[in-house]
């Protein structure tokens, strides 16, 4: 079989986590972390659908709201990057944000790391990269 001539996969689109209360949400993503705000439209009753980026991301990250199987305050296991893990945990904790104490250096040939909480507790993380 010719996966080629199938439908397939492009791309990731969009990353969702489980917040509590949007507004402060949208608040920590854009002011705190400097991302943009792509999205935000109504999702059921009372509810919101709402995405942000980084600028030059393709991928966004939906604030969605708590669900049966979708709780805040989880290890979400998504990575960002950043081309200065140290400069940028520094601008984090300096501003409020709830990082790790300091930028992890696993050893050799593993990049500078941290993870950082979201209002939530949702659990995030950065990694050095180019």
């Amino acid at each position: 079989m010719d996966v080629k001539s199938k439908v397939a996969i492009s791309e990731i689109r969009t990353v969702a986590i489980a917040v509590t209360d949007h507004e402060r949400s949208i608040d920590f993503y854009v002011n705190k972390l400097g991302f943009e705000k792509r999205l935000d439209v109504p999702f059921g009753p009372g509810q919101r659908w709402v995405e942000v980026a980084p600028a030059s991301s393709a991928t966004t990250l939906a604030l969605a709201p708590e669900g049966p199987t979708s709780h805040a305050g989880s290890d979400t296991g998504i990575r960002f990057q950043t081309d200065d893990a140290d400069a940028l945990h520094a601008r984090l904790k300096a501003s409020g944000v709830d990082a790790d104490p300091e930028v992890m250096r696993l050893g050799p040939g593993v990049p500078p790391m941290f993870s950082f909480r979201d209002p939530d507790g949702n659990r995030l993380y950065v990694v050095e990269g180019s």
